[in-house]
């Protein structure tokens, strides 16, 4: 009886603890407003309905629960279709895209404003932004945890801002040690 009871509890605590995890998101407008009240950086992942390695970087890397935790704990993260509709207000000017086709959902569609704005030329993009909004770097393709890693504590850290050289970057990964499990 003890066994079974063992073997149950075992169970559950593991189903509990292999639960996906959930990211905070937030539009890009209401991460803006948030850096107002109290600074962080923010994470905006940009993706497409149609994209297939939009849908692995949700499924792999934002469910881990180290990626989700360290994601709420020191950015705003905001998930922005870069085909999609929304009006976005950002840098005093506002943002749309005017050759939206609702036809298109869930195929591709024309590029969002904002997407041609931060120069988005592949899907997904991770595009990271100070404490201010202001572009620090965007990071394309799929990212798996301990790649996504890097850039989520040399971001939050500020380490990029001592990287001039693809040399002094090379020795920043080769020298980076992940936490984040695969």
């Amino acid at each position: 009886m003890k066994k079974i009871l063992f073997t149950i509890v075992l169970a559950v605590f593991v189903s509990v603890n292999t639960i996906a995890q959930e990211i905070n998101w937030v539009t890009f407008q209401e991460a803006l407003e948030l850096q107002k009240k109290t600074p962080k950086k923010i994470m905006m992942d940009v993706y497409t309905n149609w994209c297939g390695p939009c849908k692995m970087l949700d499924r792999n890397t934002f469910q881990k629960k180290e990626v989700a935790d360290y994601v709420n704990e020191h950015y705003y993260a905001v998930k922005f279709n870069g085909e999609g509709n929304d009006v976005v207000n950002y840098k005093a000017k506002s943002f749309t895209n005017p050759n939206y086709n609702p036809a298109n959902a869930n195929r591709r569609n024309s590029a969002h404003e904002l997407a041609r704005y931060l120069q988005i030329s592949a899907y997904p993009t991770i595009v990271f932004f100070d404490d201010k909004g202001e572009v620090i770097a965007p990071i394309r393709g799929y990212q798996k945890p301990s790649q996504l890693e890097l850039y989520l504590k040399m971001f939050k850290k500020d380490d990029h801002k001592n990287i001039k050289t693809q040399e002094e970057f090379s020795t920043y990964y080769k020298a980076f040690v992940s936490n984040f499990k695969d």
